[in-house]
């Protein structure tokens, strides 16, 4: 009766092989990559004109995008480029970007400290503060705190961190998702299409004081 199992020398042989194309496999794996904020700073260069030297605290209708996720940063880079959110100066801005580049330039800006905000109105501080908490029941609008924390720090790629975000900013982005000018995030369409210009500016100006 035959052996069935292989010989020795056939078997060594096999393994041999297995643990050479493995080698090969290893060495030509390319690493992990690792962002460079030196790199993503001189990329960044031309981004200062709108954003400060250091993504903090420019001009109100501009984000403040020192302190943000990075891979919040990156989606949004892309979807300048590949023109899922629209803007005249952001689509172009991106286009050049690779995505080494957007990664880059993230881990520049996100290495940064954002400066605190502050709230403007005392009159409609306590109706922001109510809807971040808890939304609007009647109008089934869910809690902003629910997906960007109760002190507005967001979640990584998914929910931008919102704490200190100049108000002006936040107002004219919510009206963008409400008109539908914005179109990168069907859930932010769904709750801005249910507030008011009043519950809008509120909750904008409530955020722009978190901390």
């Amino acid at each position: 009766m035959k052996s069935l199992h292989a010989p020795l020398p056939a078997l060594c042989a096999t393994v041999a092989s297995l643990l050479i194309a493995g080698s090969a496999w290893a060495a030509d794996a390319k690493p992990a990559f690792k962002p460079d904020p030196a790199k993503g700073q001189a990329v960044a260069q031309v981004c200062g004109a709108c954003h400060t030297s250091d993504g903090s605290r420019g001009a109100p209708a501009n984000p403040i995008i020192a302190g943000q996720h990075p891979e919040y940063i990156v989606k949004q880079l892309q979807e300048f480029k590949g023109g899922k959110r629209k803007s005249a100066v952001m689509n172009g801005m991106a286009a050049p970007l690779s995505e080494d580049d957007m990664r880059h330039v993230a881990a520049f800006y996100a290495g940064k400290t954002a400066k605190p905000g502050a709230a403007k109105s005392k009159d409609t501080i306590r109706l922001g503060e109510r809807i971040w908490r808890g939304g609007i029941a009647e109008k089934m609008v869910p809690a902003c705190a629910g997906c960007h924390g109760p002190t507005g720090s967001g979640i990584p790629a998914q929910f931008p961190r919102l704490a200190g975000q100049h108000g002006d900013y936040l107002e004219a982005q919510m009206n963008a998702f409400r008109s539908g000018a914005r179109a990168n995030s069907a859930q932010m369409n769904a709750i801005a299409a249910k507030m008011s210009d009043v519950e809008i500016k509120a909750v904008s100006d409530y955020a722009a004081g978190l901390q």
